[in-house]
């Protein structure tokens, strides 16, 4: 199983690139809080700036990705220059805006964007997540050689901005999450990214339990599959991925009953089954600690809800398909 692949199948992830930045100079621009299944993010091609948040600055520089898994304040980018600061002016487009500096010779290639989530799976993967999350894909590797054709691409479809080009950054910026959600850099991550583990044996484990989120997984039976003690494997495991066994663990079995109950007719005391509850009321006592909801009223929510974007000022919808 591809866990990756899983995971943002199983959130419901559709990706919208809506904003071009090409700023010069001393330029600042506001950027909007975001609400509750909303995670919006910024990667930067070229140049450096500045993102101001409420609480703290975080310098960005070329190859670098900063996103906002949940609870995204207003905040503010800014680049240095000569002169006092002004405004980006924006311009709208048929598939997104671009913003420019009033005056000087581009210097900041930004691009912004943004990720729905459906509820459920896609709110408890999304709060896993350190917010913010900053990655820095300079050189490291392959992954930088990638991010490089990303841009690439992206460059050329902004460009563009023609028909199709809306489908393509949608695909793109799906490409962009996965590899940000399998790399991850300590330096800029206060937490571990557990999808992003970086020993075999921990993802190995991971694999497991995604695979049969049902099964007795006791700890004893985890540290067996990587052939480790039970203490070594428990530390190592927290080490790697920044939560506790049963944390993750609970944590996929109730991702994957909201899939479950988002994407069957199952009983909801079959859904407790199928991912290792061993009666309803503690599997409904554990949904609803995580999701706030029931699970009977969690799947009347989701056959009630219309599949409506919140849709930006300047431009139309760009979807893709979970």
């Amino acid at each position: 199983m591809d866990t990756i692949t899983e995971i943002i199948r199983m959130a419901r992830v559709q990706a919208s690139l809506d904003r071009r930045c090409l700023l010069a100079g001393a330029t600042v621009m506001e950027m909007p809080a975001c609400g509750e299944g909303e995670a919006p993010f910024h990667v930067l091609v070229e140049g450096t700036c500045t993102l101001e948040l409420p609480n703290r600055p975080i310098e960005l520089r070329p190859g670098d990705v900063l996103l906002f898994p949940w609870s995204a304040p207003a905040h503010r980018i800014h680049t240095t220059g000569e002169g006092p600061a002004q405004e980006a002016v924006m311009t709208p487009g048929d598939n997104f805006a671009t913003f420019r500096s009033p005056a000087g010779e581009a210097a900041i290639d930004l691009f912004c964007g943004y990720y729905l989530y459906g509820a459920g799976a896609g709110t408890m993967f999304f709060r896993s997540l350190p917010n913010p999350l900053h990655i820095s894909f300079a050189g490291s590797g392959n992954a930088s050689e990638i991010l490089r054709m990303l841009s690439t691409i992206l460059r050329q479809e902004a460009e563009n901005d023609g028909p199709g080009t809306a489908a393509v950054l949608s695909h793109l910026c799906s490409a962009l999450l996965a590899m940000v959600l399998r790399k991850t850099n300590r330096r800029f991550t206060e937490t571990a990214l557990w999808t992003a583990a970086d020993d075999d044996r921990i993802r190995a484990v991971i694999d497991a339990v995604l695979r049969e989120p049902g099964a007795d997984w006791t700890i004893a039976r985890l540290a067996q599959i990587v052939n480790m003690s039970r203490a070594t494997f428990v530390r190592h495991f927290s080490q790697c991925t920044g939560m506790t066994v049963g944390a993750l663990l609970a944590h996929i079995r109730l991702m994957t009953a909201a899939d479950l109950l988002t994407d069957t007719d199952f009983p909801v005391a079959a859904v407790a089954t199928e991912v290792g509850y061993r009666s309803e009321s503690a599997f409904s006592r554990a949904f609803r600690l995580a999701t706030g909801s029931t699970p009977a009223r969690f799947r009347r929510n989701v056959a009630n809800s219309q599949p409506t974007r919140m849709l930006r000022a300047y431009g139309p919808p760009q979807l893709t398909g979970p």
